[in-house]
This record gives C-alpha cells, structure tokens and sequence, in this order.
C-alpha cells in the first residue's frame, strides 16, 4: 500500500517539477563559487605533515579551543531554559572545557614527554628504567617511525591515568570553576 503511494507520488508532474526546481537551485549556488583546482598530491601530502607534527596533546588543545569558541553561545542562546538556568549553563560549560583542555593538554604532554625519555636506545652508562618503553629490534630513536611510536604510546599511557585524573583532578577543577564562574556573574550556584 504505502510502496504504490509513494511510487505514484514519485512519478507525478507535480514531484518531477518539484525535483527539477530543487537541481535548478543547487546548480545556481554551485554556479557562484569560484572554479578551483585542487592538487591531489600536494593537498594530501600538507594533511600528512599535520598529522605527524601535531601531537594528540595539541590535537586536545585545538579541540579545546574550538569548543570554547563555540559551546557557550549554543548555551546561552537555548531559549528552553529561564534566565538564571541559562547564565549557570554557560558558566559549567566554560569551566567543564576549561579544565578539561587543561589537564587533557598537561597529561598528554607529560606522558608524551616521559615516554620520550624512557624509550632511549639500551647502551653503557645508561640506567635501565631509561629504556623500558624502547621497542625490541629498534635501532635508532631519529627515525620518523619511532617518533610516532612514542606519541602513540605516549598517548596510550595518558588515557589510562586520566581514568583515574578525571574523577580526582577534572571533576573538582570543573566544580571550582564553575562557582567562581556564577559567582563573577552574579548568578546562584
């Protein structure tokens, strides 16, 4: 029943002239962008460097950034909520992004940093905790594959303390700067 209902709908004049319309209006705003080129290999190659420079603590960075660009004015346009409920939104959710971009970035970078001293090539002179993330076989610690290695376990070992940095050092962060948020805002708690 309803397949014969939306075939006969999809076949009529009055869905065709719809259809042919709504293509009309796409192509006019395509029209009226600039012809470009893009070069494949150069585009992708420029994407790669990025992603090898950019560590995932200045990836949380970015992230934090842009979220605190963004969330508080989703927040303190939501015409739902009254007034006051709409200023104390505004205050948790900068201070969630807030400590959240913090220790994310502070933890990351340190875990970062510490698997970078701890993965040194096993030689004379050089204590053994120095190279316990050192990978087996690994012959020099330059190459551009055992840099990725140590951000990549780097990261690995970040996300696993902030299991446990979230509930002790993220939640009573984001509660403080929430209070003092409101408070500077003349808003309740």
């Amino acid at each position: 029943m309803i397949s014969k209902v939306f075939s006969r709908l999809t076949n009529s004049n009055f869905y065709k002239g719809v259809q042919k319309n709504v293509r009309r209006f796409e192509q006019s705003a395509l029209d009226l962008l600039p012809d470009a080129t893009f070069n494949k290999n150069k585009t992708v190659g420029l994407i790669g460097d990025i992603g090898r420079d950019i560590s995932s603590a200045e990836n949380r960075l970015i992230l934090g950034v842009s979220a605190l660009m963004s969330q508080p004015f989703i927040d303190a346009k939501n015409k739902d909520v009254d007034e006051k409920t709409r200023k104390v939104s505004v205050c948790r959710t900068i201070a969630k992004i807030v400590a959240g971009t913090l220790t994310g970035y502070a933890i990351r970078k340190g875990c970062i940093s510490a698997i970078k001293n701890w993965s040194q090539l096993p030689a004379k002179g050089i204590p053994r905790y120095k190279s316990l993330f050192t990978p087996k076989g690994a012959r020099s610690t330059n190459s551009e594959a055992f840099k990725q290695y140590q951000n990549a376990m780097g990261t690995v070992v970040a996300l696993v303390v902030m299991l446990f940095t979230n509930f002790a050092i993220d939640a009573p962060l984001t509660k403080f700067l929430t209070n003092l948020l409101v408070k500077q805002t003349g808003g309740d708690k």
